[in-house]
């Protein structure tokens, strides 16, 4: 069985639990053609209709820069069904530029955001009463692999690692990191106030009420971390984030939040303060949707890709904007931005008072 072979296998059977008669939406690009044709037999082989939805090169891009006004403000119909009544949604990473969106009006990229809202609550509610199984993954691109910093190859291999497909059984694989992290969220889960402690943060949350997941894989992948939506007013303290970030295009580094009763009161980054000004004028933006904690040792690099780089074991972070509904969460927005910070030097997490995680690495 051939690399992609194995991952769409993956992908179909462990992600989707693709069944007989099930309507799977795959949403991409045209470059991961050689995976979707994996993803399409297997699914096909599983009983599932598949449907299509293959952007080309440039295609965001044309959209924002040439459509009307009135065109931008309009949602895509086809998407809004699909989140509507399909059973599974597979969504692949497979960017031909990174950097597409940079330069284009930020107004007129909330603008597209806003119009596609309705899809996107409805995604968020189905995926927390687990009627739409969805997964996002990815395919190794020379424009992904270029913004890692590695060769095509090397970032080919860092993905696969990433996916335990280089073992014998990946699927098995991922059914050892679900037990692992299932006596984390267990224990969390029996918890409510949690305190992140370290180098670059001193910040305080309650979880009363809400619920620790357990990313085992099936909703991302790669996967391996575990994630709550914080109580919204309790958030208290400051946090710097130490990894560089890369959202709608735009390069953020060296972001630093303060923060009182759950509101970002004040904001500094050493780069892109503009964009970051703008995203915290958009609804929902200045508290916080998810707190969370990177388990997956199988990624040793940053790669400026938020579905890696929030995973990398040793580090947390925090999403400002839209909360999971799974979780308990009610913030609303049209933004979830994942934002993280290396805890492996003087990192400390404690749960209701009880050291439970050290440099970067869980005690219990």
């Amino acid at each position: 069985m051939d690399m992609l072979e194995k991952y769409a296998h993956l992908l179909v059977q462990y992600c989707l639990e693709v069944k007989e008669g099930d309507r799977l939406l795959i949403r991409t690009t045209t470059a991961a053609e050689p995976l979707v044709k994996e993803v399409y037999r297997h699914a096909t082989r599983a009983g599932a209709m598949v449907f299509l939805d293959l952007a080309i090169e440039g295609q965001g891009r044309i959209l924002l820069d040439e459509a009307p006004e009135r065109l931008l403000e309009k949602g895509d119909p086809f998407f809004l069904q699909a989140m509507q009544e399909f059973e599974c949604y597979l969504a692949i990473l497979a960017p031909y530029n990174l950097k597409e969106m940079a330069g284009v009006d930020p107004h007129r990229q909330a603008q597209r955001a806003k119009a596609n809202r309705q899809a996107q609550e409805i995604y968020f509610k189905r995926i927390a009463d687990q009627s739409l199984r969805r997964s996002l993954c990815q395919y190794p691109t020379i424009s992904q692999a270029h913004e890692s910093g590695m060769s095509t190859e090397a970032y080919s291999k860092f993905v696969y690692e990433a996916c335990r497909l280089y073992d014998a059984d990946p699927i098995a694989s991922w059914l050892e990191v679900r037990s692992m992290q299932q006596r984390i969220v267990d224990f969390l889960n029996r918890c409510s106030k949690v305190h992140y402690q370290g180098k670059h943060v001193d910040l305080t949350f309650s979880t009363e009420g809400r619920t620790w997941i357990n990313s085992d894989g099936r909703n991302n992948m790669p996967s391996g971390e575990v994630f709550t939506s914080p109580v919204e007013d309790s958030v208290q303290g400051r946090i710097h984030f130490s990894y560089p970030g890369l959202y709608q295009g735009h390069d953020v580094e060296g972001v630093t939040l303060w923060i009182k009763d759950g509101w970002i009161e004040r904001w500094e980054a050493v780069k892109g303060k503009a964009f970051l000004d703008h995203i915290f004028a958009q609804d929902g933006t200045r508290r916080f949707g998810e707190a969370a904690i990177g388990t997956n040792d199988r990624i040793k690099q940053m790669s400026r890709n938020i579905l890696f780089d929030e995973k990398i074991g040793g580090t947390v972070h925090l999403a400002i904007g839209q909360s999971y509904l799974q979780c308990g969460g009610l913030n609303k927005s049209a933004v979830h931005w994942d934002m993280i910070t290396d805890m492996t030097e003087e990192g400390r997490i404690t749960a209701d008072g009880k050291l439970i995680y050290e440099n970067g690495h869980f005690l219990i």
